[in-house]
């Protein structure tokens, strides 16, 4: 038998001096941040322009550093500093960066060595470990980086890959989800309530989960009270970002524990094996260290000519709304960014990202937009994120509107602000938009030539702004509550209250909302491109008419589970709407139609209609159309399907239709009147009475399905891995 070869040592194990009483060594420049080696921990952390670097070592929560180590001038390479420091307690450890250099604001420099600076690149911080627990003001580090042991056991868990077309995306926030009493799970509020949730969104149909952000933040970074309680108000969304590598320890129930990292992952690992996909919002646009007034926290005081777009007297461009804006064009910065999402995919295997205010990625330093911005180029070539899906918010806060122009390399999708803006100028009666309406249904191809209809992220309702019915029940905003005199958030909601502004007992205004809300739902799922659901609009959840919840940490923000049961028939809506779509590939084509018949089918792919059928009314009044697609050009014609029609009208009368005549044997049945209590089964759709016509109500719309007569459904349930 021959015997097994010694072990070597590695070199670079042991230490070549000390620095107090700590053994240290030359460090690797790469990766940034803290990382365990054999023996230790390597710290690298980047300045262009410090003078001196020092590592600030803490025991855990403990107030005072327990040691202030400098970097010796040969442990700098270039303009990163790195340092192994060998027999620190990892699990007991936190650290921080104290940078001394100019102090010359007009020069972008910001240095303060009296500031201890958290890590940009920490994957785990603490600080803010338990939600809205009040803090030490006093501390001198109040956002403390720590090192973090990636030995999660995925198993076979990696990207779901679901086909973009295929997908439908639900908005949710992970505290808000499950944080009311009513939620009824073990830990509300956290990731892991979230994932007790896991089997009503599966139940749901969606299988994908957009969650606002999840890099940790500070819930306690607002100076506002509530006018009528004098209760605080929080920094509740999160678009305030702390730490881009580490997850939000306040939404975590084990935060406490320093296993927030673990939690998440447990969530999106179970998420996966329920078949539905995790994008996250995140927020490369600005930071929370603000204007010039604003907190140094790490940014600022490493590097601020490098990180943040200055003027020519070195203050902030604000081009964010919240004070500064990140120089994402920079070389050192995008480095930043593609680490940043390089390392979510690799360690946490997220599916996809929606980029916050994404028109400011495009920005030369100087604010002026770029034709051919390097950041958006070299993340939709990136080989790590090649599967991984990039959504852009395709406008800033300073008027940078995109939105269908937006840098794509054939990679990037964009929430779509015209599609929602159409749908609920439509859907309340205003004229002069038929013709629109038809381009946004088929996919935006008007926006996104050159791309497919898998670009439009289609939606009516996001965090921002109303929620479903609140925007069929306000034609105001009534954000007082949020303690700037009702000035914040958005005017141009394109909303009608159908009658009466917020509560009412009248039923006629009940039930033209309830009809209201349905018909925006029926639009939104049988459109081309990617439907996304705004959290709680399936339940009827209500803000009382606050479209800028950014601060509410309370009901206002918070799903009440009891909706689920007091709109029962909207909830059962919508779940039969994305089964509906999820059955029928026909609605989830990726390519813009040509309205040819590509297939021989005798039938263009898509075809419009008015109060005659092949007849649509294109004129300034008309408040209808109708729309079929051949289901024999579905995905390509690779997959045949049933014809689906379906029509609007938001006239205040009704209208007879002449319906599109079928294949001989075939007739038209229906899923779904928004006038009726309920869609019939899938399978089970009736056939129609009057099988050319069909009598549609005023503010409604209509759901039909033609196949050969008796026969069953298109099966349904969302794709599955």
């Amino acid at each position: 038998m021959t015997a097994a070869p010694e072990t070597r040592e590695r070199v670079d194990a042991f230490p070549t001096r000390r620095i107090g009483p700590y053994r240290v060594r030359a460090g690797r420049p790469f990766p940034y941040g803290a990382t365990p080696v054999p023996g230790g921990v390597n710290f690298s952390v980047y300045s262009d322009r410090a003078t001196a670097m020092s590592l600030v070592l803490f025991e855990r929560g403990a107030a005072r550093p327990t040691a202030e180590l400098e970097f010796p001038p040969e442990f700098r390479t270039g303009s990163v500093y790195a340092m192994t420091v060998f027999g620190l307690d990892e699990e007991n450890l936190e650290y921080g960066f104290r940078a001394d250099g100019p102090f010359d604001p007009a020069a972008g420099h910001r240095f303060d060595a009296r500031a201890i600076l958290s890590d940009p690149y920490a994957r785990q911080v603490s600080g803010r470990d338990v939600w809205g627990a009040e803090p030490d003001w006093n501390a001198a580090y109040q956002y403390r980086a720590q090192v973090l042991s990636e030995d999660f056991d995925w198993g076979d868990d990696t990207q779901l890959r679901i086909p973009f077309e295929d997908l439908v995306l639900y908005e949710t926030h992970v505290r808000g989800f499950t944080r009311h009493p009513s939620s009824g799970v073990t830990a509300p509020g956290t990731y892991a309530g979230l994932r007790e949730k896991i089997p009503y969104l599966k139940d749901l149909g969606v299988n994908c989960v957009e969650l606002l952000p999840v890099f940790e933040f500070d819930e306690l970074d607002n100076p506002r009270t509530d006018p009528a309680t004098g209760e605080r108000l929080h920094n509740y969304w999160g678009y305030n970002t702390v730490s881009f590598f580490a997850p939000k320890a306040g939404y975590a129930a084990t935060g406490r524990f320093g296993m927030q990292a673990d939690e998440f992952k447990t969530l999106v690992r179970d998420l996966h094996r329920a078949g539905i996909e995790v994008v996250l919002d995140v927020v490369f646009n600005h930071t929370a260290e603000g204007n010039e007034q604003g907190p140094t926290i790490s940014f600022r005081g490493l590097d601020n000519a490098t990180y943040y777009m200055l003027t020519p007297r070195g203050e902030y461009y604000n081009f964010s709304g919240t004070g500064n804006t990140v120089n994402c064009n920079h070389p050192v910065v995008r480095d930043f960014v593609l680490s940043c999402l390089r390392y979510w995919v690799s360690e946490y295997h997220i599916d996809g990202f929606r980029f916050d205010l994404a028109a400011i990625l495009d920005r030369a330093p100087d604010g002026t937009p770029l034709p051919n911005p390097p950041l958006l180029e070299q993340l939709a070539h990136d080989p790590v994120l090649r599967h991984t899906k990039l959504i852009a918010e395709a406008w800033d806060a300073a008027g940078l509107y995109q939105v269908g122009h937006f840098p794509n390399y054939g990679r990037w999708s964009e929430w779509n602000g015209k599609y929602r803006d159409t749908l609920r100028r439509f859907i309340k009666g205003e004229s002069g938009l038929a013709g629109e309406l038809a381009t946004r249904l088929a996919g935006s191809p008007d926006l996104y030539q050159g791309r497919t209809a898998t670009a439009s992220v289609n939606f009516v309702t996001a965090h921002d702004g109303f929620t479903l019915a609140d925007l069929v029940s306000y034609n105001d905003k009534h954000n007082h509550a949020n303690g700037e005199d009702n000035h914040d958030g958005g005017d141009d909601n394109h909303s009608w209250n159908c009658g009466a502004e917020g509560p009412t007992t009248l039923a006629y205004v009940r039930d033209l909302r309830r009809r209201q809300a349905k018909n925006l739902l029926a639009l939104l799922l049988t459109s081309q491109g990617v439907p996304m659901l705004l959290a709680g609009d399936e339940a009827g959840r209500t803000q009382h008419g606050n479209n800028n919840t950014y601060c509410q940490d309370n009901a206002l923000s918070w799903f009440d589970w009891t909706l689920l049961e007091d709109n029962a028939d909207l909830h059962a809506f919508t779940r039969a709407l994305i089964a509906f779509r999820h059955a029928h590939p026909v609605l989830r084509t990726a390519e813009h139609p040509h309205g040819t018949d590509r297939v021989g089918s005798g039938f263009p792919e898509i075809s419009w209609h008015g109060v005659r059928a092949w007849h649509p009314d294109w004129a300034p009044h008309s408040r209808l159309l109708g729309v079929m697609r051949c289901g024999r050009h579905a995905k390509g014609g690779t997959t045949p399907d049933d014809h689906v029609y379906v029509a609007v009208n938001a006239h205040w009368e009704a209208h007879d239709l002449e319906l599109p005549t079928l294949p001989e044997g075939e007739a038209w049945h229906l899923f779904a009147d928004t006038t009726a209590d309920a869609a019939h089964p899938l399978g089970a759709e009736p056939p129609l009475h009057h099988p050319g016509r069909y009598h549609l109500g005023p503010h409604a719309v209509v759901v039909l399905v033609g196949r050969p007569t008796g026969s069953p459904g298109r099966p349904t349930g969302p794709h599955r891995p």
